[in-house]
């Protein structure tokens, strides 16, 4: 509801006033001053939308009433109610932001049409405000989206049907420069802080999905600050949003590009293999570990991930026991050991996952307290997620990929985002990804797209056609966007690459 003031030092005035608009604007909250110091005060509690301001009244006039209310309050409107059809006081009113004016005495007719237009202005503004919160509110949680799956796509192996290069375009922090990954271990009910964690993180760096305990973020390097500092205070600001649960962060090296990041990553997650020690973080080069030995876990940690997507399981299960054999044999305390085992076949249980293979949460039956027990346990979760992979794998017929290749290029045109051809197929989005990458050696998008550019090139033969008309049939809604995409695959805008084909203008 909109609220309004009057404002004259003649009560007769004030009433007069108030049973027109009460008869024409029956929704209207209306309240009355008696002179402008009052007026002021009452802006301050009442908040009035609009004000019918007299000029000339006892003490503080309203001119200075403006003034006062306006310095406060600046959205507020005023209409002036005069008996002085002067220019100097007009002048002055519409300098101080005055809308109109109304003349002692007008005709109702003349008073209702002047407010009723300031009236519709204050509407539309209001309209305009709600449609623009609106907007922003659907951004922000568009952004989250976006920023989430950026964070998959530079960590995993999890393909979507945006290219990365292009969600970074709709984010508003820098895409380059120096970053590392922190990864978040969370306590059981540690979810319930996501909001939190990420709001931490806003502006500073991009928060992943979580997945299990494990909450991946990508910090970017601030100036003026070591890196050291930086990822301290965060760490601790972080670590404060739980301070009564029992959280974890491990923390990557530096490096200069996104291309590098996962590398951070996995170091990052390699530091949270020990969670025992008096602080709550750790960066990777405080791992007890020699140099080498750490250098050849990171390696380990990518050989391992690369046997998991190929379905190499022996090797997985053979290297997983070498582990567990390395670590009794350096006479390593059998806590630290089976964190680090459990934080390997967690990594495991997200590579699959990242495959479109639904496991469980990797967690042992019993506490490992010998390393005998560590072995058996390791063994049955591994042989757990060996069948899941066998089972899912074994319902794929051999010719799939190419069924759903001739499906993409005979329904290109279509709006066929990656889910909802994976429901057309009846198979995992992520698994379709992976199928992609290694027959095709290309993400599900860049054959699409691919698709997509290669009906564009044909029509394109017909001069009769407008680049709109293309881009519409082939599957874009927005022309800009097909131009932008087709000269980010050919090298060349539309337009040159018809004129190339055609040896014309056109």
């Amino acid at each position: 509801m909109i609220k309004l003031l009057i404002v004259d030092d003649e009560p007769m005035e004030r009433e007069g006033m108030q049973l027109i608009l009460e008869k024409h604007f029956p929704d209207l909250v209306i309240q009355q001053a008696k002179n402008g110091r009052v007026a002021v005060d009452m802006a301050a509690t009442f908040s009035p939308d609009l004000v019918l301001m007299d000029i000339k009244m006892p003490g503080m006039n309203g001119l200075e009433a403006i003034e006062a209310i306006t310095a406060e309050q600046p959205h507020i409107k005023f209409i002036m109610v005069t008996a002085y059809d002067t220019f100097s006081y007009m002048k002055a009113a519409i300098k101080l932001g005055a809308k109109d004016y109304i003349l002692k005495p007008s005709k109702a007719a003349e008073i209702v049409a002047t407010i009723g237009k300031v009236l519709g202005e204050i509407e539309a503004e209001r309209s305009r405000h709600v449609a623009s919160l609106d907007q922003q509110e659907k951004w922000e949680r568009a952004r989250m989206l976006v920023e989430t799956d950026v964070v998959t796509q530079l960590l995993f192996d999890h393909v979507h049907d945006v290219h990365v290069d292009l969600l970074m375009e709709m984010l508003d922090v820098p895409a380059e420069g120096d970053l590392f990954v922190m990864v978040l271990l969370l306590s059981e009910s540690g979810d319930g802080h996501y909001s939190e964690i990420r709001q931490a993180i806003r502006q500073r760096g991009w928060t992943g999905a979580l997945y299990g305990r494990q909450l991946p973020l990508i910090v970017f390097r601030e100036t003026g600050t070591t890196y050291r500092s930086q990822a301290t205070a965060l760490a601790r600001e972080l670590l404060s949003l739980g301070a009564e649960q029992d959280w974890f962060i491990g923390i990557g090296n530096v490096c200069s590009s996104l291309d590098d990041v996962r590398r951070s990553y996995q170091e990052a997650m390699l530091a949270t293999v020990d969670t025992q020690g008096r602080k709550r973080y750790r960066f990777f080069e405080e791992i007890p570990l020699k140099p080498e030995t750490r250098e050849q876990a990171m390696t380990d940690q990518k050989e391992l991930m690369e046997n998991i997507r190929l379905g190499q399981w022996d090797r997985v299960h053979t290297q997983v026991t070498n582990a567990i054999t390395t670590l009794e044999k350096e006479g390593t305390p059998i806590i630290y050991s089976q964190q680090r085992i459990l934080q390997v076949l967690w990594m495991t249980s997200r590579v699959l996952s990242e495959s479109g293979i639904d496991t469980q949460e990797p967690l042992f039956s019993v506490q490992p307290t010998d390393y005998r027990t560590l072995r058996k346990e390791a063994e049955r979760l591994l042989d757990e997620m060996k069948e899941a992979y066998r089972t899912h794998f074994s319902h794929t017929e051999a010719d799939t990929f190419q069924q759903i290749k001739q499906y993409i290029q005979d329904h290109s045109h279509e709006d066929m985002s990656l889910d909802t051809l994976a429901q057309t197929v009846h198979l995992s989005p992520i698994y379709i990804s992976k199928m992609f990458k290694e027959k095709q050696g290309m993400n599900y998008i860049d054959f699409l797209t691919e698709c997509r550019m290669d009906k564009a090139k044909g029509l394109m033969k017909n001069p009769e056609k407008s680049i709109k008309e293309i881009s519409y049939e082939v599957g874009y809604h927005d022309p800009n966007y097909f131009s932008k995409v087709f000269k980010k695959m050919t090298k060349h805008s539309p337009k040159e690459y018809r004129r190339s084909l055609l040896g014309q203008h056109v």
